[in-house]
């Protein structure tokens, strides 16, 4: 009885700090009398908290402001450099790696080009060492400072893989259009990156790493639900469903790229036909355009071809528009407002969000026509209360939603760090046990 009420002791004091390093982290600067009130926490609560992760160097003061009549009241946020988190996009191109602070300012990066070599498996992990230890060494930081390094791939995550030879499983990726099948991604990488033991290792899709981010920051914030599409060289997508504070909250990576456009259509990479993907997607796209007599530079990549076509498409000042350019860019936007018309009769989100790097090429230029292809797709009441616009956060909204994994662990702990001698793994807490409940089942 009395193991249990110290365990629940510590587990309402680790709940207090979490509390308030949340409201501080999405809401901040706030006062000390402020996070009363959001935080349902009595004044002694939250001075024992701040107290406690003051002095860990956790939070910081960030200016004072005037009260009515009574002396000044002190803002508090929570401080940049209580620790660095590391994001990676294991993207279709490169391998991106990013250092961040705790207010997920970049503080390194470095690229690694995959065109050459494709998937390797053994080439993309040694990527990912050498980046880590780049993006540390330029910063001069301290391994032992990090909280976590969160990676977003292509594929279905499976969370508890074989067991590895510590004793221990790790995530396993299934990624059928990059030729990944069953990878224990999380084992090798633990044991090829060059970091404490005790940093955990979070690995998610990236479409779900995007969502988060644009959900945290950008054009998601404040929507009770919403999905986000990656539009990438391959098609992928998440739908989050509840307020980023709530332990309810929901995060559904959906392989929305592989689903059928076209019956007896084009051929996809993962083998079936008639996938988004196979219209869509800028591999695809590239063929489609190359098939139709488009002129391209030779060993032209995904990225050089796309602006290509577009360039064909809308040459402004510099002559007419190629039509078959016009034609294929005109049916890749029926296709996507199709797709996002079932993502729309399906869910029911208040936004949509168009993403990744093709994404935000093909975006500015096809947003009108795929809007108008959704509404007429898509049920006409479920259309009207659904917004469609281009993300917010940019090429590297992968990458800092990938950091964002570690970063909402931490969060979760109430600025508790993994134990050094540990497995690496964390604990499960209440936001992993909502994940684990609502992860994609593997096929």
């Amino acid at each position: 009885m009395a193991e249990r009420n110290r365990r629940t002791v510590r587990d309402l004091r680790r709940g207090n700090r979490a509390r308030v390093l949340q409201r501080l982290y999405f809401d901040g600067p706030l006062s000390r009398q402020e996070l009363g009130p959001v935080t349902g926490l009595s004044s002694g609560s939250i001075s024992n908290v701040v107290a406690e992760l003051s002095a860990e160097g956790l939070l910081e003061e960030a200016g004072v402001v005037d009260s009515d009549g009574g002396r000044p009241r002190t803002l508090l946020r929570v401080a940049p450099d209580g620790g660095l988190l590391v994001g990676i996009d294991i993207g279709e191109t490169r391998v991106r790696v990013e250092l961040f602070d705790l207010s997920l300012t970049e503080l390194a990066r470095t690229e690694r080009l995959l065109a050459q070599h494709g998937y390797d498996v053994e080439r993309i992990v040694a990527h990912v060492r050498t980046g880590v230890a780049d993006v540390l060494r330029d910063a001069g930081a301290d391994p032992r400072r990090l909280l976590g390094i969160g990676i977003g791939v292509p594929g279905i995550i499976e969370r508890d893989g074989p067991e590895g030879p510590d004793g221990t499983r790790g995530a396993v990726v299934h990624g059928q259009t990059i030729g990944w099948r069953a990878v224990p991604f999380e084992q090798l990488l633990r044991e090829a990156v060059d970091v404490p033991p005790e940093v955990p290792l979070f690995i998610d899709n990236g479409a779900k790493t995007l969502g988060q981010a644009e959900m945290w920051f950008g054009g998601g914030r404040g929507a009770g639900a919403a999905a986000i599409a990656l539009i990438g060289s391959g098609v992928g997508a998440c739908v989050d469903h509840g307020d980023i504070l709530d332990e309810d909250r929901t995060s559904l990576a959906l392989e929305w790229g592989h689903t059928t456009v076209q019956l007896r259509g084009r051929r996809c990479r993962c083998g079936s036909i008639g996938c988004l993907e196979a219209y869509a997607g800028a591999e695809a796209l590239r063929e489609r355009w190359r098939e139709a007599g488009g002129p391209l530079p030779e060993g032209a990549d995904d990225e050089t071809a796309l602006a290509a076509l577009l360039a064909a498409a809308y040459p402004g000042r510099r002559g007419a528009p190629d039509p078959v350019a016009l034609a294929l860019l005109d049916e890749t936007a029926e296709c996507l407002g199709a797709a996002l018309a079932d993502l729309i009769n399906l869910f029911l989100p208040e936004r949509i969000l168009i993403g990744g790097w093709a994404g935000l090429l093909l975006g500015p230029r096809l947003l009108p026509e795929i809007r108008r292809y959704a509404n007429e797709y898509a049920l006409r009441h479920a259309a009207a209360r659904t917004t469609i616009e281009m993300g917010r956060l940019g090429p590297d909204a992968v990458t800092v939603g990938a950091a964002t994994l570690p970063l909402a662990d931490f969060l979760t702990r109430g600025g508790s760090r993994p134990e050094p001698g540990g497995s690496g793994a964390p604990p499960r807490t209440a936001f992993e046990a909502v994940r684990e409940r609502h992860r994609t089942p593997v096929n």
